[in-house]
């Protein structure tokens, strides 16, 4: 239900030049929901104007745009339309090109107040969108240009140089847009507009525009680096990392497909690694560590030994993972701090599953996220770990797709896990006794491409939520939807 005073700001707004000039004798402590009102209902005249007069240091869409005590929508959690991402822009824009206000001006006035726009947060889940809507990419490329346009237009009116306005975003940068990136955040420097990336994601990018990248950011803003489909190697790993690790505030480190032949090192090979990791050392802040699709059997030890501080998420998926791998991570100090653990692709179902079982003893007390696809956990090797499992109190969210379990499997699971009160999903394999005839055991290519009968899972699914219903438990998700549910991001865990 919406308050008295939301329903009467939609109210205010529905003249939109009547709210625009009734601005300045507004109270500054309506701002908020003004912004909020007028982004929610596409009023962009209005929306352009608040951002041009905006009284505050900060203009935050996660603070503006979240669930709130007025209005229980999350706007944070829709694709934001078009039209008002546009009018922020045009706000800022507009905002740049009005002359810093004399000593003379009445103190009345409240331009110029913004020295933060905060565009990070948007939501971007990769699905194709409406075309009424903007992908927080989509986003960053309309602040881009405006970056680049302000630096070759300079002012528009003369007068002393406009405050500058610091913009954070999120950039995820390919072949495609890195020469447009590259241009803005070099116009960025020295600009009124300063482009200041949060997070950084690089797709198929090439060693040298990665490192480009890199130099340009700011050591102060940036929290995530994510190398994704590079094929570095550790030749290529080894020339990148001393450019990411004077990233002191870094907090996410997210690399793939980093290979090195742990069977038969070159020297070259074993230079890089130990390079590699004196780099790592350097990290003061780092909590969450991603290395996934990389050859890291026998090597995690030295990997994690180097770190200065405990990692509160781990993401080791398809790493080749070695018994004395897990046990050494279920006797380091990471273990016990652990909130988002992925061990996806990793065989636990023979000689790893008495240390997987050990890793998990040892993270029991503060895992939320635990990710086990394609691990080859049959009934028996999820029985032997129920015990443990249930243990995870604080546990929101178990991913077990591509794990050959039957219907008894699951049902053993689902009962056990009614302890976990914290359970909000369960993404669980279509059990095997759906199939026909599946060799045994049967290897996850097969589960993932081998037709299931549609007639027993549907009596499968209908069971499943008979007992959730009966356990009262209706709220916790049980989904063989793989990709219709985002994996947790760590920072908002």
């Amino acid at each position: 239900m919406h308050t008295l005073v939301f329903l009467s700001t939609r109210q205010v707004l529905q003249c939109q030049p009547a709210a625009c000039q009734a601005l300045p004798l507004l109270p500054r402590e309506l701002f908020p929901l003004l912004f909020k009102v007028a982004f929610m209902d596409k009023k962009t005249v209005v929306l352009r104007e608040l951002v041009h007069t905006w009284p505050f240091p900060l203009l935050s869409f996660q603070q503006l745009l979240q669930e709130c005590a007025h209005c229980s929508r999350a706007l944070l959690q829709e694709r934001p339309s078009t039209e008002s991402m546009q009018a922020v822009i045009l706000g800022l824009t507009a905002r740049l090109h009005t002359p810093e206000p004399g000593a003379s001006t009445q103190p009345l006035c409240r331009k110029h107040a913004l020295r933060v726009l905060d565009m990070t947060g948007l939501l971007d889940d990769g699905v194709e969108q409406d075309p009424g809507t903007m992908s927080m990419w989509d986003c960053t490329a309309a602040v881009a240009r405006t970056c680049i346009a302000q630096q070759q237009g300079g002012a528009a009116e003369p007068g002393p140089a406009p405050v500058p306005v610091e913009v954070r975003v999120d950039l995820r940068v390919n072949r495609a847009s890195y020469a447009f990136l590259r241009e803005a955040l070099r116009s960025s420097v020295g600009s009124p507009l300063r482009l200041c990336c949060r997070d950084l994601r690089a797709e198929d990018l090439p060693m040298r525009n990665t490192v480009a990248l890199l130099q340009l950011l700011d050591a102060g803003c940036l929290r995530r680096v994510d190398l994704r489909f590079n094929n570095l190697g550790l030749r290529g790993l080894s020339v990148i990392i001393p450019h990411v690790a004077r990233f002191q505030h870094l907090a996410s480190l997210r690399l793939h497909y980093v290979h090195g032949d742990s069977r038969q090192p070159s020297v070259d090979g074993e230079d890089n690694f130990r390079y590699f990791l004196a780099q790592m050392g350097r990290f003061t802040c780092l909590r969450e560590l991603s290395m996934g699709s990389s050859l890291l059997s026998g090597r995690l030890d030295q990997l994690l030994s180097t770190l200065q501080s405990p990692l509160e998420s781990l993401e080791l998926a398809f790493c080749a993972l070695l018994p004395e791998d897990l046990r050494f991570l279920a006797r380091s100090p990471h273990a016990a701090h652990l909130k988002k653990l992925d061990l996806s692709g990793n065989d636990l179902s023979g000689s790893q599953l008495a240390p997987f079982q050990g890793l998990l003893q040892a993270s029991a007390a503060t895992l939320l996220h635990l990710e086990l696809t394609e691990c080859q956990l049959a009934d028996t090797q999820l029985l032997a770990t129920l015990p443990i499992l249930t243990r995870c109190a604080s546990l929101r969210y178990l991913g077990l797709y591509g794990n050959p379990l039957s219907m008894a499997g699951l049902k053993e699971l689902l009962r056990d896990s009614a302890v976990q009160a914290e359970l909000r999903t369960v993404v669980h394999p279509f059990p095997v006794d759906c199939y026909e005839g599946l060799p045994w055991p049967p290897p996850a290519s097969v589960l993932l491409e081998a037709s299931i009968n549609e007639e027993k899972f549907a009596r499968v699914e209908a069971e499943l939520h008979q007992l959730l219903l009966a356990s009262g438990r209706a709220h916790v998700l049980w989904t063989t939807d793989i990709y219709g549910r985002l994996a947790a991001d760590y920072f908002s865990l």
